[in-house]
């Protein structure tokens, strides 16, 4: 019993570890998006009407793209709480398993 609560803790943990990456990842995209919604409201200080038109554009794709993002970062904090969760319930479990084989011996 205790070595499939082992192996049960070891595929969380590795899901766990996925959902982190993933979480780094779109910070990463995320910050780079804020540097260019920052540079391009800079840029768009300008007179020129046509740059102005395509910078507001541009701010809304990179708005939109945060948004967006934000939105991700919260599901995969989500599904890592919720793997944080089901990795607590296994490694109780296993160290109940362990104790009871260990009790027995």
């Amino acid at each position: 019993m205790a070595e499939a609560i082992q192996q049960k803790l070891k595929a969380e943990l590795e899901k766990f570890s996925q959902v982190q990456k993933d979480v780094s990842k779109s910070m990463s995209v995320r910050q780079k998006l804020e540097t260019q919604l920052t540079e391009n409201n800079i840029v768009k200080e300008q007179d020129l009407d046509e740059a102005k038109a395509t910078v507001t554009k541009r701010l809304e794709y990179i708005t939109g793209e945060i948004q967006r993002y934000e939105a991700l970062l919260k599901d995969m904090e989500k599904r890592a709480d919720d793997h944080r969760e089901v990795l607590t319930s296994l490694q109780q479990e296993l160290q109940k398993a362990q104790g009871r084989t260990g009790g027995k011996l």
